[in-house]
């Protein structure tokens, strides 16, 4: 039976007082790759935000590695925890090698995962095309050997190509160390590509979830009725 790295139980959400999630019950296992996928609006990001311990649930709780926790995100990080913000989650005006230094993330290991980020090691990262700035991201996320990875939108205005490698990338990483990658993505079709599990969100509730190619069958059915929007 595979372990299971994080999860939401009974987790309502939101800003203040007020709830954009409800009632959401979702996991991740090692070795997986879950998708969280609904339009624009439904609950996703403040999904994520939760689970990573940015934002604190106003009922249920998050579970990472095992056990309850309310600590904040820097704690879950330095446990076994990285996220990729919706944001490029690079300091814009340090170039790629200090990028990876301040991540502690060994460069060798990052242009394993991204080659082309060697020859761009001395450039600013704010003068990195959008698609680099994205591997950057990624590779500071995953360079330090995450147990969970939760990513917002990584192809986010990339292009086809580019997305293609982050989310083999992300797939790699579930399939050869094991990490539990909870992925929200616009790009539905490519995330289910590599998912092997989904959740589908409509205004802030879990109204779906299935395996990947349980989805992928009735996958016109689905954006016909919640996905209006999302690609």
């Amino acid at each position: 039976m595979s372990e299971t790295l994080i999860a939401a139980r009974g987790l309502s959400t939101g800003y203040g007082e007020m709830a954009v999630v409800r009632e959401v019950d979702l996991h991740v296992d090692a070795g997986e790759v879950v998708a969280l996928i609904g339009a624009n609006g439904a609950g996703k990001t403040t999904t994520l935000l939760t689970l990573a311990g940015e934002l604190t649930p106003l009922a249920g709780h998050v579970e990472f590695l095992g056990s309850e926790t309310t600590a904040p995100m820097h704690t879950r990080c330095r446990s076994g925890l990285g996220y990729v913000t919706e944001e490029r989650s690079v300091i814009m005006g340090l170039s790629v090698a200090d990028n990876l230094r301040l991540a502690d993330v060994a460069p060798g290991v990052a242009y394993g995962l991204f080659p082309e980020l060697e020859r761009l090691a001395g450039r600013t990262a704010g003068l990195c095309s959008g698609g680099e700035q994205q591997m950057l991201s990624l590779a500071r996320a995953l360079g330090r050997q995450p147990k969970v990875l939760l990513a917002d939108e990584l192809s986010l205005g990339l292009a086809p190509l580019i997305v293609t490698r982050l989310l083999e990338a992300v797939r790699d990483a579930a399939d050869e160390r094991g990490v539990g990658v909870l992925l929200v993505e616009q790009h539905v079709r490519q995330a289910l590509k590599i998912a092997d599990r989904v959740y589908l969100m409509e205004r802030g509730r879990i109204v779906l979830d299935g395996t990947a190619d349980q989805v992928r069958g009735q996958l016109d059915e689905i954006e016909a009725a919640y996905l209006s929007g999302v690609q």
